[in-house]
């Protein structure tokens, strides 16, 4: 059923309450809310009477001087800062100084065919993905008037260019190994967060509803832009500001700020999927420092694990754990562990025994465990959305803090599967309700780089290191972020710059991409020249930088082995690399006072 909140129908009463103001109309209840002179909160109720929001954490509200008024036609609800006039069938229109910014489109989407139907059908006959084929109207949906002046930024690490005009988006957080070009329409996150900047204005929307949503800026048609949902409230916030750094600040004072990473965060890192032994790492970490190349950080991958069961070591090949830990402490690494969501179903392995006895992880409809398939082999998924869960997930990073470990690597965390994706009627827990995988999926990530955050502070008392691939918004108060498994090509480094500047203008401050990736070493025509213009190009834009390879690749200066590369340029990269590394470091107190004042003013 469409719940369209401009099918209210008309406006009968209204009353005011503190900072809310509670709109009656014919068909549907809905509320304003004045959370500061330059914020209002947008609600429908459609699901839930409360907002039981996972990126904004406690109340947000503060006393603001306001006026409500009726205005015949509309009512209109003004601070000092920002007036939104209410009509019949919910429509809302912004105003600052008595001028539009932003206004509810009237006329209704345009819903048609893009292709026709035989185009359609012989596309689909041919194996193609005809999704984008037809347009259609979303069970939740808000739609805004483009004047035509209209730039669009943030949504996070999303493909394509800087300014998102006339592309579209899905926001279901995705693990798509393929490389990623500007056709893909969801990635790893899901931060429905949008800055609007035209000539004369500039104002945010934060979209806050987790189920698998949609943005469209113009390329339906470019008299209007939306954002619709699958289901959920219509729950957005509505920031206005002089600048752009105004509505991050807005943004931001409503979902968290970063925290200041401990100053080995920002230097540079190495991982590497395939380090089959302890003596591969060492070996690499003493390389690094035999040709002087400034490197802080050795990730460890998968391979560490016993038999890829989360919380364990592999002692056979990476010997013992604390003191494999300590050898690279003592030549001055830190080392960053991963550890994946996905449990190994294998009765008698702890942490699953523990999950079945503690009622931990997801179910079926039917109350089975739900069981698919990661790295492990057969998996199970904790239920992060109990606090319960999070509390045991927090306890068990004892494990890795116990052997030195100084950070923690999320991966796989969307939540990714081997065996398709995870059936939408799987049940997950909203705190103290049950939900389903429809609705946590976006918030999977989250809640998890949450609980590994405040383990590691409870465990340490330091500022916990923990890097996610899956987010949402919100997401930036516990953990940074990286890109994900992007691959080496020209392509890919020319969208890096626009997704870790919209990652920034989304609220996640401490961000990355990875540099001479893993993926496509003869395809792509793996060049020294293309990690050099990777390390020289992206790192200003970056706090977090790490190079990482994979198992199976020929081993290079993109996979970690540098002094393993077969190519005439070796000496003159070895040379340049070292310069760049060694300006890094030099430039890590910059980034110190940078990383300052995001956690002050979020941007």
């Amino acid at each position: 059923m469409r719940k369209d909140a401009h099918m209210l129908g008309k406006r009968l009463d209204y009353q005011v309450e503190e900072n809310k103001i509670h709109f009656f109309f014919e068909k549907e209840e809905a509320f304003l809310e004045v959370i500061t002179e330059s914020i209002i909160n947008v609600f429908v109720p459609y699901e839930t009477k409360g907002h039981r929001s996972k990126a904004i954490e406690g109340e947000k509200a503060v006393r603001t001087d306001f006026e409500v008024k009726d205005c015949g036609s509309y009512v209109s609800v003004a601070t000092k800062q920002l007036e939104a006039r209410v009509y019949d069938g919910f429509y809302v229109d912004f105003y600052r100084d008595g001028k539009s910014i932003c206004e509810d489109y009237r006329s209704g989407r345009i819903l048609r065919p893009l292709l026709s139907e035989k185009s359609l059908e012989v596309l689909k006959a041919e194996g193609h993905d005809v999704s984008a084929g037809v347009s259609s109207s979303y069970p939740v949906q808000t739609v805004k008037k483009m004047d035509g002046d209209e730039k669009f930024y943030g949504l996070g690490d999303k493909t394509g260019f800087l300014n998102k005009r006339d592309y579209e988006y899905e926001n279901w957080n995705s693990d798509i190994p393929q490389a990623h070009t500007d056709t893909y329409r969801a990635l790893y996150k899901s931060i429905p967060f949008l800055i609007t900047l035209k000539k004369e204005s500039v104002y945010g929307i934060f979209f806050d509803n987790t189920y698998r949503s949609y943005v469209n800026l113009g390329k339906e048609n470019q008299a209007y832009f939306y954002y619709g949902a699958d289901a959920g409230n219509l729950d957005y916030y509505f920031i206005a500001g002089d600048t752009m750094p105004d509505i991050v600040g807005g943004y931001t004072y409503l979902t968290g700020r970063t925290p200041l990473p401990q100053l080995w965060t920002l230097g540079y890192h190495q991982s590497r999927w395939g380090y089959d032994s302890a003596d591969c790492i060492k070996k690499v970490a003493g390389k690094y420092r035999e040709l002087d190349i400034p490197c802080d950080t050795m990730h460890f991958d998968i391979d560490y694990m016993d038999g890829y069961r989360v919380f364990t070591w592999n002692e056979k090949d990476y010997g013992d754990p604390a003191g494999t830990i300590q050898e690279l402490a003592d030549d001055g690494f830190k080392a960053v562990c991963i550890i994946d969501p996905g449990v190994k179903l294998d009765p008698g392995y702890e942490k699953y025994d523990e999950g079945i006895a503690g009622d931990y992880f997801a179910k079926t409809p039917e109350g089975e465990v739900y069981v698919n398939a990661v790295w492990p082999g057969d998996s199970v998924y904790p239920d992060f959305g109990q606090p319960k869960v999070r509390k045991w997930w927090a306890e068990n990073q004892k494990f890795l803090t116990d052997i030195g470990v100084a950070g923690v690597w999320n991966d796989m965390n969307e939540p990714a599967s081997f065996h398709g994706e995870l059936p939408s009627d799987v049940v997950f827990t909203d705190e103290d309700q049950k939900s389903t995988h429809a609705a946590m999926h976006n918030v999977y990530g989250h809640l998890m780089s949450k609980a590994t955050y405040e383990g590691l502070k409870e465990q340490t008392g330091k500022r916990p290191f923990v890097i996610t691939r899956a987010c949402y918004a919100g997401s930036q108060k516990y953990t940074t972020v990286w890109t994900g498994d992007n691959q080496s090509l020209w392509s890919h480094l020319q969208m890096a710059v626009p997704q870790l500047c919209n990652l920034g203008l989304s609220g996640m401050a401490f961000a990355g991409t990875d540099v001479g990736v893993r993926q496509n070493f003869y395809a792509a025509g793996y060049r020294s020249e293309h990690f050099l213009h990777c390390s020289g190009i992206i790192r200003p834009t970056e706090a977090f930088i790490r190079s990482r390879g994979s198992s199976g690749r020929r081993r290079s200066i993109f996979t970690a082995n540098l002094w393993n590369c077969v190519t005439a340029c070796f000496h003159t990269c070895t040379i340049c690399l070292r310069s760049v590394r060694k300006q890094d470091f030099r430039s890590c107190v910059h980034w110190c006072f940078i990383m300052k004042r995001m956690k002050m003013h979020g941007i």
